[in-house]
């Protein structure tokens, strides 16, 4: 198996933890987005109780990336998904990212 595969079958098993049905599709697109900061130990994870890394994944990802307006829209969505994913030890940022994404009406994005 590759490190993409490993790193998107533990995104997997996440989403089974979290009990949320989803997208196979979709998330590896999501996943393959990411690029190699999937197979680093910090990178690859969000941290929820750090606002700085809030503030990194509305600016880097929601705003430069998928080219949103910012707005108090997109804090709350940082924060839902938070609250979502909160059950999670360790918050894979490509389960962060696919919410997020599933949250906004994004997946046109990734056809």
């Amino acid at each position: 198996m590759s490190k993409f595969e490993d790193a998107l079958t533990g995104c997997k098993q996440k989403m089974g933890e979290l009990g949320i049905a989803f997208d196979a599709d979709l998330l590896q697109k999501v996943t393959k987005g990411l690029g190699p900061s999937i197979y680093l130990a910090d990178a690859s994870l969000v941290s929820c109780s750090d606002q700085m890394e809030k503030d990194r994944v509305k600016n880097n990802f929601l705003i430069k990336k998928m080219g949103l307006a910012d707005g108090a829209n997109l804090d709350a969505a940082v924060t839902e998904v938070c609250d979502q994913v909160s059950s999670l030890r360790q918050k894979p940022r490509a389960v962060f990212y696919y919410l997020l994404v599933k949250k906004l009406g994004l997946e046109g994005r990734y056809a």
